[in-house]
């Protein structure tokens, strides 16, 4: 879920200790999320992870070719609570091989200096680049991607969530699919009251309809070296660098990328980034 919301309150989450993210993340969240839609919620209780199922997953990891997988996360003014929230996602998952890197643009409240510093001192996957003038979002987007050496690179707002499966679910496609350049997931929204509200069941690949529009959106993972190879963030296209970012990949690459079908991911308002991955 992209923007946990799953806080009821506007306290702010302390550090956690990769070992407890998991066990934080489920304090705040219950362990299937709840919607007043009354035919989504049961679908919910048949398809979102529980410990169980996490656990599962845990124990198949050996078995799995393990890329690591380079979180982007650009940073402006983030409300301290959102900020803990989406950085305690990424210690939450299954999936270890990652790295998580955050660039700050010239941000101007006090806290997120603090806050970055504090999480970069204490796991080593999460990098920080503080950057001394403000640009835009590409330019922001491009200091993270400077900063990844993982195979793949993930995109992640500032104020996103992800569910605890969401890399993992990313990584099982990679290993069905050697090839793959792109793997997008479905994604929801998560309101203050831990409500989900507007589940995004996306189609499977069509080259025509991204055309007409962004539909993959988050999560989105893509190959770095295509990613590179295309020059990163464009500016000028401020609000849309993701979509044109897309556009342009499928250019290089205009086969089939597969839809990840796992649990959502936290998105949104918040909002939910997770399930059901597609390539």
């Amino acid at each position: 879920l992209e923007k946990f919301a799953a806080f009821k309150t506007q306290q702010s989450v302390p550090a956690i200790a990769p070992s407890q993210a998991y066990t934080c993340l489920h304090y705040y969240l219950p362990e299937i999320p709840l919607s007043q839609d009354f035919l989504y919620y049961s679908w919910l209780i048949r398809n979102y992870p529980r410990l169980t199922d996490l656990e599962r997953m845990r124990s198949t990891l050996p078995a799995l070719r393990s890329p690591i997988i380079s979180i982007l996360m650009p940073v402006y003014n983030t409300p301290e609570n959102y900020l803990r929230a989406a950085i305690n996602s990424v210690l939450a998952q299954v999936y270890p091989c990652w790295e998580l890197c955050i660039a700050d643009d010239a941000s101007t409240v006090p806290h997120i200096h603090q806050i970055l510093k504090d999480y970069g001192e204490q796991d080593p996957r999460i990098k920080v680049d503080f950057r001394t003038e403000n640009g835009n979002i590409s330019r922001c987007s491009n200091s993270a991607l400077t900063l990844a050496t993982g195979e793949f690179v993930a995109l992640l707002d500032h104020d996103d969530l992800l569910t605890p499966d969401a890399l993992y679910e990313v990584v099982l496609l990679i290993n069905q699919h050697p090839e793959v350049d792109f793997v997008y997931s479905d994604e929801d929204k998560i309101d203050d009251h831990y409500h989900l509200s507007q589940p995004y069941f996306k189609a499977d690949w069509c080259p025509d309809s991204i055309l007409s529009r962004m539909y993959t959106c988050h999560l989105g993972v893509y190959r770095k070296s295509l990613v590179e190879e295309i020059g990163g963030f464009r500016e000028g296209f401020e609000g849309s660098q993701d979509y044109d970012l897309v556009l342009r990949l499928t250019e290089k690459n205009p086969a089939y990328f597969p839809h990840s079908q796992s649990s959502l991911p936290l998105a949104d308002s918040w909002s939910l980034d997770g399930k059901q991955p597609r390539q």
